[in-house]
């Protein structure tokens, strides 16, 4: 039976109709029999306990990209979900803690029977971003969708398909969104593969540049912050971005408690890790880090404070006596902070003073409490790479525990963001991509509107020397990155809207995101609370864990599993492709199979019916906490890191090379020593004449990226606005609560102005994630609060990764 078309508001009316005709309420209604008032348990409802005697009560978890994974309890009555526990398993020790999920996930219920859930398979009958979509059975979903990816593949080869990059569920088997691990991935794979990627929106910079200094990625573990003396912050927020009793929050206020250790934030905004906490808060400029590192550097190598042992046993490229074959003279670390280097600048905290807006007593009293401090805990979260030039940012933050000698010992950290402890886990295999072919993954937009253009030199194309076909087809599940976590929203409408371009959008979704409006077919799918999976642990310190979920409810109306999706479309393609898919199992036959793989690797697991009684099994590390590269603190011969030369590698001959063979845009760097660059829409950009602002975004308690976005009393505890200072705010006669206008060329947002000095004058931020609410038809003017609205698509040298924090804007009172 089909429906009329209808238009982005229509689908709440109808969802809702359809909900309560199936019999099945949600909000505060579930509650309808308690005698309390309606307000107050729509307001209440997760901390109501009912009587015991009526509730099945269902393990199951929190697994959406927050940096945890959190047990929940389940209470189910009539086959619905109306109250919500976390863990409350052990003695709550430190090492060996309760996963408590946050107030987010404390209201899966409210996404589970939320109003606007997405309850039939749909096709869009207007143009690309209306949200117009008719109701189609399943069999005409899956038949139009294997016929479109049939013709496509015939017609421009497996290159032209595209796996989005997404991130909603995250952790699990079955439920993974993640294109390394999907099932899409591994259907496509069964099916001649599809363009590859590389990179996230996350990590792209941090992960591209710290193997040319390590030769991997790895940081100490949060709980290791027991054994130090120093913590040095460089924005790094676990309270916001780790906000949970799974992640490292717990960690790093408890081993402070035990180390009694300092701790200095570095940060464009008072954040909610210091907020009282801290000893300091060193409000910096965004996109200075690494002038700031390199002032630092001068202090402790002018005052003899640097471990030259360390430095000579350990790392290429310190000083002319440890400089690789082939580097030019004076093309060492140390040349270039003193001016003996080719710019002939000495850094000293005078010049990094005017770049950073830190004043100079300031840097050298941090220089030398960080030189002569033993251990010291240095590291950096994901905001400082996540800029222009964010790889010289991330390995220049790296040179602070290689130059006091405080890589691979307890207490230390090589500059990295925080690694973890993770219990066994088999991943369901996605076999091998027959297509060879990468792009960087954010740069997708690109490869959809000039995809023949894009080369190995210029755009980080992998595998060939430039891409042969554009992207014509995209499979999308579980992810808002295909428009609301994509930068310049814009020029990303334009790109998709032509559907000459790429010909099939395929959104696999629980709600009508910003992404989903852009689909061809739309299909409903379930959500982690009501399928089986088991989920390891994120970042949790020395404490891994495992999590197995259970499904709390049916499924609802004609909501299915991604694997239920993925198979009948592999039936559709072939009974070879069908057979090589499932390999005859069930998804319950699958996990039980997978997990007796992990027993038979790690014996202390407990058995599969344990475990799915107990619902959550914790171990702490043995080891006591991670350290990386111990090793080869050690033994440094026995134990080589994996860089060319398996040393610390300051001085990279690979990036020379790099920088010599790539094309760059002007104003990008890439240069073989962790140097400071400045950046286009950095803060001495000329553009700063018409937009004056620098513009970050940040992780909102309210939301994990856009998930969660949509439930109101989230909403309510986190209204979504822009930071600004008292000094900046004054000079535009704006007051705390006003309505502004925030623009630049690139597009404009209205949102609520929060005045405060808990951020640099200069600079403002707004917590990403914000769902995008704007007329594309019309004004294009954001309602809702989306950054994206404002970032753009021009990617970093390196990794060509997004930079979402390099912004100028300009603020007006609406």
């Amino acid at each position: 039976m089909k429906t009329n078309s209808f238009s982005p508001q229509e689908p709440v009316a109808i969802s809702r109709r359809n909900l309560l005709k199936g019999g099945t309420a949600a909000g505060g209604l579930l509650l309808a029999s308690h005698a309390l008032p309606l307000p107050f348990r729509q307001a209440h409802a997760e901390s109501i306990a009912p009587a015991a005697a009526q509730d099945n009560v269902v393990w199951s978890m929190c697994s959406v990209n927050c940096g945890s994974r959190c047990a929940l309890r389940l209470h189910v009555r009539d086959d619905e979900v109306y109250w919500v526990e976390t863990d409350h398993t052990g003695d709550d020790q430190y090492g060996d803690h309760q996963v408590r999920a946050c107030l987010r996930g404390r209201s899966i219920r409210r996404r589970m029977n939320h109003p606007d859930r997405l309850n039939y398979p749909m096709k869009r009958v207007g143009k690309r971003g209306e949200g117009k979509f008719e109701r189609i059975s399943w069999d005409e979903a899956l038949d139009t969708l294997s016929a479109n990816l049939k013709r496509i593949v015939k017609d421009y080869g497996n290159e032209a398909v595209f796996i989005h990059y997404s991130s909603g569920i995250t952790g699990g088997n079955f439920c993974r969104s993640s294109p390394s691990g999907s099932l899409v991935t591994r259907l496509m794979n069964c099916y001649g593969g599809s363009l590859g990627q590389y990179g996230t929106y996350s990590t792209a910079q941090i992960a591209a540049a710290m193997p040319y200094t390590y030769g991997s990625n790895e940081g100490n573990s949060t709980s290791d912050i027991v054994n130090t003396k120093l913590v040095v912050m460089f924005g790094n927020n676990p309270a916001e971005t780790r906000m949970s009793g799974a992640g490292i929050t717990y960690h790093l206020e408890q081993a402070r408690e035990r180390s009694q250790a300092r701790m200095i934030v570095i940060d464009p905004r008072y954040t909610d890790t210091a907020a009282g906490r801290e000893d300091e808060w060193i409000p910096i400029r965004p996109g200075t880090d690494a002038a700031l590192v390199n002032a630092i550097a001068w202090v402790l190598i002018t005052e003899n404070l640097v471990d030259q042992a360390f430095l000579d046993t350990y790392c290429i490229g310190y000083d002319e006596k440890t400089l690789p074959a082939g580097a030019p003279a004076n093309g060492h670390y140390k040349a270039y902070i003193l001016g003996e280097g080719d710019d002939g600048i000495a850094k000293t905290p005078a010049w990094a003073e005017k770049i950073t807006t830190i004043p100079r007593d300031r840097i050298i009293k941090l220089a030398r409490e960080i030189g002569s401090t033993k251990p010291a805990y240095i590291c950096q979260g994901w905001g400082p790479q996540r800029q222009a030039n964010g790889e010289q940012t991330a390995r220049a933050i790296a040179m602070l525990p290689i130059l006091t000698g405080n890589v691979g010992i307890n207490g230390g950290n090589s500059g990295a963001r925080e690694s973890t402890y993770t219990i066994t886990i088999e991943r369901l295999p996605v076999g091998t991509n027959p297509v060879k072919t990468k792009i960087p993954v954010f740069l997708w937009t690109d490869a959809i509107a000039r995809g023949r253009e894009l080369t190995a030199l210029k755009d980080g194309i992998q595998g060939k020397d430039k891409l042969d076909v554009p992207i014509k087809f995209i499979w999308n599940y579980a992810g808002n990155t295909l428009v609301n976590q994509h930068s310049d929203i814009n020029r990303t409408h334009e790109i998709l809207q032509n559907d000459k371009d790429c010909e099939m959008i395929v959104v696999v979704e629980n709600f009508m995101t910003s992404s989903a409006k852009y689909a061809d077919l739309l299909l409903p799918d379930l959500m982690t609370t009501e399928q089986e999976d088991i989920v390891p642990n994120d970042y949790a310190g020395n404490m891994g864990y495992l999590i197995f979920g259970q499904p709390a409810t049916s499924a609802k109306f004609e909501r299915r599993s991604l694997y239920w999706m993925t198979s009948e479309i592999a039936r559709r393609l072939g009974d070879d492709v069908l057979q090589r898919f499932t390999e005859g199992r069930s998804q319950s036959e699958w996990l039980h199979y997978l997990y007796d793989k992990m027993r038979a690797r790690d014996p202390q697991l407990p058995d599969y019916e344990t475990l799915k009684a107990q619902g959550i099994y914790k171990r702490r590390d043995p080891d006591g906490h991670f350290v990386a590269y111990r090793q080869f603190r050690e033994d440094p011969a026995g134990h080589p890191l994996k860089t060319p030369s398996g040393k610390i590698e300051i001085y990279s001959a690979q990036l020379a090379d790099i920088a010599a063979r790539w094309q760059l845009q002007q104003g990008d760097t890439i240069t073989p020593l962790p140097q400071y660059a400045s950046s286009f829409e950095g803060w001495d950009d000329p553009l700063r004449t018409r937009f004056p602002l620098q513009l970050a975004g940040f992780h909102y308690k309210a939301r994990t990226h856009s998930s969660y976005g949509n439930i109101d009393v989230l909403q309510a505890a986190c209204q979504q606005e822009i930071w600004i200072n008292p000094l900046d705010a004054r000079s535009r006669q704006i007051k705390n609560g006003d309505w502004v206008r925030v623009f630049n060329d690139r597009g404009e947002v209205r949102i609520m102005a929060k005045v405060t000095p808990r951020i640099l004058p200069g600079v403002t931020a707004i917590g990403q994630g914000a769902w995008h609410q704007a007329d594309m038809n019309g004004d294009k003017v954001d309602h809702g609060g989306c950054i994206n609205t404002l970032t753009t698509q021009r990617p970093s040298p390196l990794a060509k990764g997004n930079p979402q924090h390099t912004n100028l804007i300009q603020i007006e009172k609406a």
